[in-house]
């Protein structure tokens, strides 16, 4: 179980990790992985917390972590819907006013959305989906593999509620034959202000092309860090990436 606090969002509670920071700052908003959670950040919120001096949020959406699962299974729009529906209503609830988002893999899908349609102080994004790869697709389905036949369901078991929820809402979504469709492409003029986009150049989820994507079509200034790691460059990758974070943040309000 987690001693996290929780607060209602639609569809039911998540817990949150808030961290506090300074007033004259804005705010940090960090949004997880495809299997994430507050704690598989494995502390690294807490670190960029630490040396920014900023006030950090990281939550887990439902089904995920130990926050309520979802109402029903997820669709192809899931990451529109928690983008236009549930961040907002997070940013109400926890006084989240124009904050910098920082997001990994959907998480980082999902802040685009949102920076997309509202506004925001700035935009990080560790390994962004923008459309459906067929690469990525093969990895998911290897992914797959291992969650049936290996330990990967034990490994989430630790950090899930429910691992089985977790790994079907995840998996089921960006194996169906609609996802083959799914595109950020059109909504990403509607980004305006400044993003850092940081992309392992090994990742098996994801090649260039989707923070090369976010740099042609954002409307604001787009930065990209190329760094020797695959998906996760926080963690594999944690100081350049830090490093990174942290020179952007302080170009920031």
């Amino acid at each position: 179980m987690s001693d996290l606090p929780t607060v209602a969002v639609p569809g039911g509670r998540v817990e949150y990790d808030d961290v506090p920071g300074s007033d004259a700052l804005a705010p940090l908003l960090f949004l997880h992985e495809g299997l994430g959670s507050v704690a598989l950040w494995r502390g690294w919120h807490r670190r960029v917390a630490g040396a920014s001096g900023r006030r950090t949020v990281a939550y887990s959406r439902l089904g995920h972590g130990w926050s309520d699962p979802p109402p029903a299974p997820r669709e192809v729009g899931f990451m529109h819907d928690e983008a236009a529906v549930v961040v907002p209503a997070l940013r109400e609830a926890l006084d989240l006013a124009d904050p910098v988002l920082v997001g990994h893999s959907d998480g980082a899908s999902i802040a685009l959305l949102h920076a997309a349609s509202a506004p925001v102080g700035g935009l990080v994004v560790l390994a962004p989906h923008v459309v459906a790869e067929e690469s990525g697709l093969a990895e998911i389905r290897t992914t797959r593999d291992a969650f049936h036949g290996g330990d990967l369901r034990a490994r989430l078991a630790r950090r899930h509620r429910d691992p089985d929820v977790a790994f079907r809402n995840w998996s089921e979504v960006w194996l169906s034959d609609g996802f083959r469709d799914w595109d950020l492409r059109p909504a990403l003029p509607g980004i305006t202000c400044p993003v850092l986009a940081v992309q392992g150049t090994a990742d098996p989820y994801g090649t260039l092309a989707h923070v090369e994507a976010v740099r042609d079509l954002a409307t604001g200034p787009v930065e990209m860090v190329l760094l020797d790691c695959a998906h996760s460059p926080h963690l594999e990758a944690p100081d350049a990436t830090t490093d990174a974070v942290l020179r952007y943040l302080a170009t920031r309000p």
